[in-house]
């Protein structure tokens, strides 16, 4: 855009026309300031330097830290204002910088209230607050001789380059800002993996590094790309089930605080979409908020819940963006750890290299002063008159003794050597003169042996590092798989819906007509109509799906175990047709043909079955002709279910009265298949992790813990497991649980063989002893386990013992004591293979759904012939099973 100056001033013609030819178009001007500026902001404000990993003013107060360093606390303030001198911005700025720095509780020794990074509380005022650098900020950050200089910004002070940090420091602390442009987030990463990174880059061996966060939590990785740009981390808070109605929440996600996460909490409560009772908050040290849920909400289904709608779950996506010679450049965390530790080996090479040169000019001057002094040089000055002279005579005197020197004598040389005072070459000894020699010697061949093996040397570095800082810095945050959470299936039922079937309403406002069942406001729904059309719709007030609706319930994606078995007229006076179907994806808002889409199409009879079940029913055809026989039923589960478009068998080419249903169904769906995935510690049907057996309707799951717990759960997927079960297979009811305990007020080894007597409840099957311990635990029919004695002295090794557990003990209840294993001192107790038993298997004859729409492959099965009315039947699992008669 070019703006020029408007001249509204009454000049005269000429004045007017000089003044047109000073106008400037600031195009120019714009484009090159906007640069300037965009350059300031991304060299000398957000971005840091890979070098180093400093931001400027965090490299500013770092150098001000070092400045007033006398081993004691220095007041914040005045830190801030010594910093002032460096960085031309305000207070403010520099005092915030400092407190992020000093809450990553690496390179500043804290005293005060400097905030806390739990609950988002600021630090006090700096003239409250006091600090000083770590051991490790000595160790690490500073060594002058090998810092390139430069001057401040009013040219009366010098400040670094970059600071020589000897550590991968940007990667340990994080880095976040934004530019003009750009911006950058790279999250931190854990102290001892670091450094144990590094190490491997010098042994020429790959590495993987992951973030950890200060805060804890969880963290699912497998997106996160190397931290470079499109990558991306998800993190959770850690929330365990306090007691049957209290979740407890003991770490946060990165990126939130314990008051951010109980606002969102509290918002998603206040919208409906979870069902709290009171939310408490306990944080000090560390991180405790407790969360009391209402009776009868299942506490797995809230932790996803939490997880689904408030900031208990957060996706992070980091960009590594660092200054490579003052330019922005797009890095991996990989390729940061590699240059970090790269310009470590070089800085540690300077170093030496230094040492080196220092040491062997110490071993230069020494040798050359005990020449001086051993040799009596210093007399041959006695009868010199000048200066010229005096150097000369030394000079001359020193040439008989110096071809051992490892350079040339120079001036400066005999000029130190003539600033020796008499007091100390009087007391010269030689021998320590020459202790000192070879002292100097010996660190002069170290020195040359650690520039000869430098990685060596600087893998002994990095190990010494991890040794005296890495106590204390264990991984935080707990890497996992996170398994998807569908909001709408932990979202809680916060509406009710209902149903006005004649007109074809549905919706939450329609509280006059039929009530259909509970519900979320982000719930679909799905609707039959009595012309053979289906639609699936998110829930609203109100809305149309069409007249006559025969079926509605909340749709479940996925959902390939609820059953529709339908009969319905094909048009106008056509035939009628049989079919099952499952409806396992759509598109929302669609119309579906369930029939083949004729006019005046109607549906006969129609339900819905949960769990596949398929029932006989009667048919009843009109009286037309010379038909026979007018009545004939028909069982659903002679049909195999197949997709929604099929056409379906024909049940008959004449007019239907009626239909009625003669006998409930049974389900005739294979049993469920379920998995269990140790990575998510969750269940599922889709063949990830170990199978644990094939469900049916009442079939249940055992855990058994360490704790000498046993239980049975239904196999619900949105079931959470800890690390504590060491048993979870197929619950058996008759299959008896064998367990080996010490019991520890009799001092004894016990066995007892039990079965779970209350199905809904936890048993507790070892001694209340607080010393008492499950030694093994089997649910095999027949286990085995083998005795390993300890030796007395002076006596012979007991032979093993085996026992055959069944024909020890028989089975008894879960409380009973058991029998005593032994009464000798046991070494070893070690569970060998069953003894062989054999379980009748009941061959089971079910049909399996299928997964895909297949086209009506079936023969046509005649079964008869009439026609009128319609009989629906719907199932769900809150209501009873219902049969509705409409005679037209």
């Amino acid at each position: 855009m070019d703006l020029e100056y408007q001249d509204n001033s009454q000049e005269a013609p000429e004045e007017k026309e000089q003044s047109k030819e000073t106008l400037i178009r600031v195009t120019g001007m714009y484009k090159d300031w906007f640069l300037d500026y965009a350059s300031y902001v991304i060299l000398e404000r957000a971005v840091p330097a890979v070098e180093d990993g400093f931001k400027p003013v965090q490299r500013r107060i770092m150098h001000s830290m070092k400045d007033l360093d006398d081993g004691r606390y220095n007041k914040v303030a005045n830190i801030v204002g010594h910093t002032m001198q460096y960085h031309p911005h305000g207070d403010a700025s520099i005092g915030d910088a400092m407190v992020q720095v000093g809450q990553k509780d690496l390179l500043i020794d804290m005293q005060g209230n400097w905030g806390n990074v739990f609950t988002g509380d600021r630090a006090a005022a700096p003239r409250y607050i006091e600090a000083r650098l770590s051991k490790f900020a000595l160790e690490v950050i500073y060594n002058p001789k090998i810092t390139n200089w430069q001057l401040s910004y009013d040219g009366r002070k010098k400040e670094p380059v970059n600071l020589p940090v000897r550590f991968p420091l940007l990667l340990a602390q994080g880095a976040e800002g934004i530019a003009v442009g750009l911006s950058t987030r790279i999250l931190p990463h854990n102290f001892i993996e670091l450094i144990d990174a590094s190490i491997k880059h010098l042994k020429g061996k790959s590495f993987k590094l992951f973030p950890d966060f200060p805060t804890g939590g969880e963290a699912d990785v497998s997106n996160y790309n190397d931290g470079k740009r499109g990558g991306k981390v998800r993190v959770r808070a850690k929330i365990s089930q306090y007691d049957k109605n209290t979740l407890a929440i003991t770490e946060i996600p990165f990126g939130t605080t314990t008051t951010s996460l109980i606002e969102s909490v509290l918002k998603a409560n206040e919208k409906g979409k979870i069902k709290i009772k009171r939310i408490e908050d306990n944080t000090a040290e560390f991180v405790e908020i407790l969360i009391y849920l209402p009776p009868n909400v299942s506490p797995d289904k809230m932790i996803d819940a939490l997880y689904a709608f408030t900031t208990c779950e957060n996706s992070i996506s980091p960009l590594g963006c660092v200054i490579i010679d003052n330019k922005p450049i797009f890095l991996g965390v990989s390729e940061m750890l590699k240059r970090s530790t790269d310009h470590t080996l070089s800085l540690l090479k300077s170093d030496l290299e230094i040492r080196l040169e220092e040491f062997e000019e110490q071993w230069h001057f020494a040798s050359l002063e005990r020449i001086f002094i051993e040799n009596r040089i210093y007399r041959d000055i006695e009868e010199e008159e000048t200066w010229e002279g005096v150097i000369s005579a030394i000079d001359k005197g020193l040439k008989p003794h110096t071809t051992h020197l490892k350079r040339a004598v120079t001036e400066e040389d005999i000029t130190r050597l003539t600033e020796i005072r008499i007091k100390r070459i009087s007391k010269f000894d030689i021998d320590k003169a020459q202790q000192k020699i070879d002292a100097l010697e010996d660190e002069i061949a170290q020195v040359k042996h650690h520039l000869d093996h430098l990685v060596d040397f600087a893998i002994a570095y990095f190990t010494r590092l991890k040794k005296e800082y890495g106590a204390g810095r264990a991984r935080k945050t707990e890497l996992k798989l996170f398994e998807d959470i569908e909001a709408s299936k932990v979202a809680m039922h916060n509406t009710k819906l209902y149903v006005n079937r004649k007109e074809g309403f549905i919706g939450t406002s329609l509280k006059k007509d039929e009530f259909v069942a509970d519900c979320s406001d982000i719930d679909d729904i799905i609707c039959f109509t009595a012309d053979g059309v289906m639609m699936v719709t998110k829930v609203d007030s109100k809305t149309f799906i069409g007249k006559d609706i025969v079926h509605v319930a909340v749709f479940k994606k996925k959902d390939k175990r609820t059953i529709y078995n339908l009969i319905y007229r094909d048009g106008k006076g056509g035939s009628s047709y049989i079919k099952r179907f499952a409806v396992t994806s759509i598109t929302r808002d669609r119309e579906y043909p369930i029939s083949q889409g004729k006019k005046e199409s109607k549906i006969l009879y129609f339900s819905a079955n949960p769990n596949g079940e398929a029932e006989v029913v009667t048919v009843y055809l009109r009286q037309v002709g010379s038909i026979k026989k007018l009545k004939f039923e028909i069982d659903f589960a002679d049909m195999a279910i197949k997709g929604r478009n099929v056409k379906g068998n024909i049940v008959t080419k004449y007019a239907v009265k009626k239909i009625e249903l003669k006998e409930e169904g049974v389900s005739t769906l294979k049993p469920r298949r379920i998995w269990f995935d140790d990575s998510v510690k969750r269940l599922n049907v889709d063949e990830r992790g170990d199978l644990l057996g094939e469900f049916k309707g009442e079939d249940r799951l055992l855990l058994v813990t360490q704790d000498g717990v046993a239980k049975t759960i239904k196999p619900e997927l949105t079931t959470r497991f800890d690390d504590e079960f060491i048993i979870l297979e197929k619950w058996v009811p008759k299959k008896p649980i064998s367990a080996v305990y010490w019991e520890a007020e009799k001092e004894r080894y016990y066995v007892k063989r039990f079965l779970i007597e209350h199905v809904d409840r936890e048993e507790q099957f070892i001694g209340d002893h607080e010393k008492s311990y499950l030694e093994l635990v089997s649910t095999d029919y027949i286990p085995q386990v083998e005795l390993v004695f300890s030796k007395i002295r002076g006596k012979d090794s007991k032979e093993n013992q085996i026992i055959n557990i069944e024909e020890f003990i028989s089975v008894k209840g879960v409380k009973a004591l058991g029998n005593q294993l032994t009464t000798e001192k046991i070494k070893q107790i070690n569970l060998l293979d069953p003894a062989p038993y054999e379980v009748e298997e009941v061959a089971l004859e079910e049909v399996e759904v299928q997964d895909e729409e297949i086209v009506d492959g079936l023969e046509n099965k005649k079964l008869d012939p009439n026609s009128s009315g319609i009989i629906y039947k719907e199932k769900n699992n809150s209501e009873e099973s219902q049969t509705k008669l409409f005679d037209e």
